[in-house]
């Protein structure tokens, strides 16, 4: 399989030198990088470390003169040469490194015209422009990779994005795996990857104090990893016997209810207060009325305002 052709396209003005070595060891996970630019005004004294870099990479540097106080020329520059080269160059994607929004809109122009972007930046990059790349990364987390560590708190500005809840992508990969087995099919490790940054293009196990996704996804009480003919596969951990525990409370709860019956959120307000981790996802239903739809002996029936009411048939 041929590797993906990408331009990688660098703003001087708010990304550092340091991040030199990581850019360019993580954009080859993607492909090989034919065009290598970065933009600023080098007549002045603060691309001094940039300019020390730039021959050893074989990065080709693009003059921009701060023409006007206060107007960023080096964005305008940079969204003009990625156009250009969209329209006259052969290649698959762009890695755009910048922590700034104004490269929102051209990320999803270059999305729009069917090229993978690939997005890098400091942990203030503003959502925006992380949600319009295909994928994004944090330049910190490659830092800390380099230096061994395990789990360091990179976000220190009030304002900046916060990571994905763990418990949000918990019940996302639990989703994933009950559509796979409505239709038969085992959930690969690398499709439940690649789902988790098509949703979130800034996903990265990384960011969890992980260095892999199987490791992340292992140490999650719900899953368990298994081998499917040679690959990695994760499904839900077998909870028959605590979904029997879980059907008793419930069938408990409704015989108490007698002929009057039981409210549905009520019934859902109890068993969630029981049994913590309780989920109906992870028993194969979408929502906790089919749950108790599914119960033995039961009946539910629709009331005004839009409620239900549990009750026992023979009731």
């Amino acid at each position: 399989m041929e590797d993906k052709k990408l331009a990688l396209l660098i703003d001087s003005d708010n990304i550092s030198a340091k991040y030199i070595k990581d850019i360019l060891g993580e954009v080859t996970k993607y492909g090989v990088v034919t065009y290598k630019r970065i933009y600023g005004d080098w007549t002045s004294t603060q691309a001094g470390k940039w300019k020390a870099v730039l021959l050893e990479y074989s990065i080709s540097p693009v003059q921009q003169f701060q023409n006007t106080v206060g107007k960023n020329a080096t964005d305008s520059a940079m969204i003009i040469d990625a156009m250009d080269i969209l329209y006259t160059a052969d290649v698959d994607g762009f890695c755009i490194v910048s922590s700034d929004s104004d490269f929102t809109r051209l990320a999803g122009r270059l999305r729009e015209a069917g090229k993978e972007v690939i997005g890098m930046g400091e942990s203030k990059t503003p959502r925006s422009f992380r949600a319009a790349c295909t994928r994004f990364t944090n330049l910190e987390l490659l830092e800390e990779g380099e230096e061994g560590a395990t789990s360091v708190e990179i976000i220190v500005d009030d304002e900046a994005p916060k990571e994905i809840a763990r418990e949000s992508i918990e019940n996302d990969i639990a989703a994933i795996i009950a559509e796979n087995d409505d239709k038969a099919r085992a959930t690969l490790l690398s499709e439940l990857g690649n789902r988790l940054v098509k949703k979130y293009s800034d996903f990265d196990v990384r960011t969890y104090g992980y260095s892999t996704l199987s490791r992340f996804v292992s140490e999650m009480d719900r899953f368990e990893l298994t081998d499917h003919r040679g690959a990695v596969a994760v499904r839900l951990k077998e909870g028959e016997g605590l979904k029997k525990d879980i059907e008793q409370y419930l069938l408990s709860l409704i015989k108490e209810g007698g002929k009057s019956g039981v409210d549905l959120s009520i019934l859902g307000s109890k068993v969630r207060r029981e049994y913590d981790n309780f989920r109906v996802r992870d028993y194969g239903y979408s929502s906790f009325v089919s749950f108790v739809r599914g119960l033995p002996g039961v009946r539910v029936s629709n009331i005004r305002g839009g409620g239900c009411t549990v009750r026992l048939q023979d009731n």
